[in-house]
């Protein structure tokens, strides 16, 4: 924790007296033993301008460029004399690890003899994420275990259940991820609450002691806080705050904040969770108002069971009316439980099931609300939100999800709104060009208007050691499954590489069917994901040099695999959303109502962001070297085609085969 504290007299002229960014950044790079980058110092002048001039920074900076020193530097600095702390938000539990792990204590000790106190920081984490001593001694009835459907599934929560049980006796943080194995949903609910949900300090009996309030407590004594872009998302939306007093946002893996921010607010509904309800809320009110918003349920149960799975453009009647009983039903159920701030204050076990009931019902009687609000509007340009059904699974019912059109207004007005942000991610420039993900953030298109752009390049030189293989002879791909034509070009690549391939596929059917049907025809060990966890396949990818690695969407950004284990990176398609995705369906007939190009916008940004951040797995260190192959020959010939070529990093290109096998062998025998 701090232990210098720093009064208003003196903040100007300790302001005045520390090193300038470019002198710590030396130091720090000479503490570790590192070396500076032209694009690090571009960078950190980068980041230093924006929080002193309040004018949001994109700074798109390439694998190897030392982005994270480069933003925590001048956040460090300025967390010196700011009121408040610098947060830190990541997308991946991989990154917050690595920045309180190994970046930040580093840093911390490396600046510490030129800064008025050692740097602190801390990691914080949505309540969900901890452990609540009191709901774990309660003992409330929760959740769903009875609603699962396979008896297997019931059994291994219970086992969940009894190891949670047991972590909880040793536990210091109570934090989720720290519990190895993991643990599923269903078993977790069990020991968590929401923020919404949560007593607070002063009501709760183990509020002394609560993981959740020990973890925000750190935060609010710390320069840096560490979170993730849902937690970010929920404090900038929510009436109460769940961070500290910050004025500066560091944005990092920024390429996916839309998609988590959109994910944070999309809202569910189906029968399992309306059952749910009547349970929290049953005892608490009149039989004859649970039975009528179990009734409710049941109907939109019946209702979800026939319909086709995809997006709802028109509101059927029979379901407006079973969306209005639910609405209705709830809010009575609501009525019926009289103030929420009732006078049990002495009994927090009732207190606690009051709360747990109000946050259902709101949530059921608001999800139904917004879902009767996405229909009615006379012209598409009007709609706001999209409502569609996903499909029953093995694992849960079907159900109904509503999701809002864009976030760009919410961000623009709840996060940019009244603090300095700044964005980075190797991946941002797509076209050559911010604007795309700009428009998405609610910045606007035009650099000028409050915000600016930089791509500070890479310490790689990409021309001399990579090569883009487009594979402009093969056929289109089509809808049924791999051409004989693409298998025999895989495995003609994977041959000349020796193995050492990572095969990206843009779907899990797509990988599954290569790897069947090329294990057959290949010497070398060849991996799928789904045979193991995925951090055990990459481990053995990484350590076996000829194996070769299939999978989808995870691996496309979250592989870090330096050295002579990978010299191929295999792209079978470009990936564009599904057409019967029903969000971006949806958001691309709503770009073209307003007279934008909907499939630019949406679908095209949105290959070209995944395409980068494939082809970003072949260059991991200096001295890595091989060929990222796209198979669709599309990337050659369509009129998009240019747009993506130009987010990708500058790779030799060619659509010479022999020239490309070539390489690979003189890459395998060197």
């Amino acid at each position: 924790m701090p232990t210098d504290s720093i009064t208003p007299a003196e903040d100007a002229s300790t302001k005045a007296d520390l090193p300038p960014v470019e002198e710590l950044l030396s130091n720090a790079v000479e503490a570790v033993g590192g070396v500076e980058r032209p694009g690090q110092i571009k960078m950190v002048q980068a980041v230093q301008h924006s929080i002193q001039s309040g004018e949001h920074l994109a700074v798109q900076a390439g694998t190897g460029t030392g982005k994270s020193l480069a933003y925590l530097i001048p956040s460090i600095r300025h967390a010196m004399t700011a009121e408040g702390a610098v947060v830190v938000s990541t997308a991946t539990i991989a990154l917050q690890r690595q920045l309180v792990d190994r970046d930040l204590p580093r840093l911390s000790e490396a600046l510490a003899p030129h800064l008025p106190h050692q740097p602190t920081f801390a990691i914080l984490k949505g309540r969900r994420n901890y452990l609540c001593r009191y709901k774990a001694s309660a003992g409330w009835p929760d959740e769903e275990q009875d609603q699962l459907f396979d008896p297997g599934e019931v059994s291994a929560t219970g086992r969940m259940i009894q190891r949670i049980q047991e972590w909880a006796q040793e536990t210091e943080t109570g934090d989720r991820d720290e519990l190895v194995p993991g643990v599923n949903e269903q078993a977790w609910r069990q020991f968590s609450v929401s923020a919404r949900e949560c007593l607070g300090a002063p009501r709760c009996p183990n509020g002394t002691e609560c993981f959740a309030e020990l973890a925000r407590a750190r935060a609010g004594e710390s320069d840096i806080v560490v979170t993730n872009h849902a937690l970010l998302a929920i404090d900038a939306m929510e009436d109460f705050p769940l961070l500290p007093e910050h004025d500066v946002v560091v944005v990092d893996e920024a390429h996916e904040l839309v998609d988590r921010v959109t994910s944070v607010v999309t809202g569910e509904l189906s029968e399992t969770m309306v059952a749910l309800t009547v349970r929290r809320a049953g005892k608490l009110i009149d039989q004859n108002l649970a039975d009528r918003l179990m009734e409710a349920g049941e109907d939109l149960k019946s209702l979800l069971a026939v319909a086709p799975a995809g997006r709802v453009d028109e509101l059927p009647s029979v379901l407006g009316l079973t969306l209005a009983l639910i609405r209705d039903s709830a809010w009575a159920c609501i009525t019926a439980m009289g103030p929420r701030a009732s006078g049990d204050k002495d009994d927090p076990e009732s207190a606690g099931l009051r709360k747990a009931a109000f946050t259902a019902l709101d949530e059921i009687h608001d999800t139904a609300q917004r879902m009767l609000d996405a229909f009615g509007h006379a012209e598409e340009v009007d709609r706001a939100e999209v409502v569609w059904l996903e499909a029953a699974t093995e694992r849960r019912p079907p159900l109904l999800r509503v999701a809002p059109l864009t976030v760009a207004g919410m961000l623009r007005d709840k996060l940019f709104g009244d603090r300095t942000v700044i964005l980075t991610s190797a991946t941002l420039a797509l076209g050559g060009a911010f604007d795309g993900l700009a428009r998405q953030w609610g910045l606007g298109a035009k650099e000028g208007a409050g915000w600016t752009g930089l791509d500070v390049g890479s310490p790689f030189d990409h021309p001399r050691s990579g090569i883009l293989y487009i594979a402009k002879h093969l056929p289109q791909p089509g809808r049924d499954g791999l051409p004989e034509a693409y298998l025999e070009e895989i495995t003609e690549l994977i041959e000349a590489a020796g193995g050492r391939t990572l095969g990206l596929f843009s779907s899990m059917r797509a990988a599954k069917a290569a790897t069947e049907a090329l294990r057959e025809r290949l010497s070398v060990p060849l991996l799928c994901q789904g045979d193991d966890s995925t951090m055990l396949l990459v481990k053995q990818f990484t350590e076996d040099e000829p194996t070769c690695l299939f999978g989808t969407l995870s691996l496309w950004q979250g592989v870090d695999v330096p050295g002579p284990s990978l010299r191929l990176v295999i792209i079978d398609r470009i990936p564009f959303p599904r057409p019967d995705d029903p969000l971006t369906s949806a958001r691309q007939r709503h770009v073209a109502a307003k007279g934008g190009n909907g499939f630019m916008t949406v679908a095209a940004t949105h290959a070209a962001l995944l395409l980068a951040q494939g082809a970003g797995r072949l260059l991991r260190s200096q001295h890595d070297k091989g060929v990222v192959a796209v198979l669709d020959p599309r990337l050659a010939t369509a009129r998009y085609a240019g747009f993506l070529r130009d987010s990708l990093p500058p790779f030799w290109p060619t659509n010479d085969p022999a020239k490309v096998r070539d390489a690979l062998k003189r890459l395998t025998s060197s």
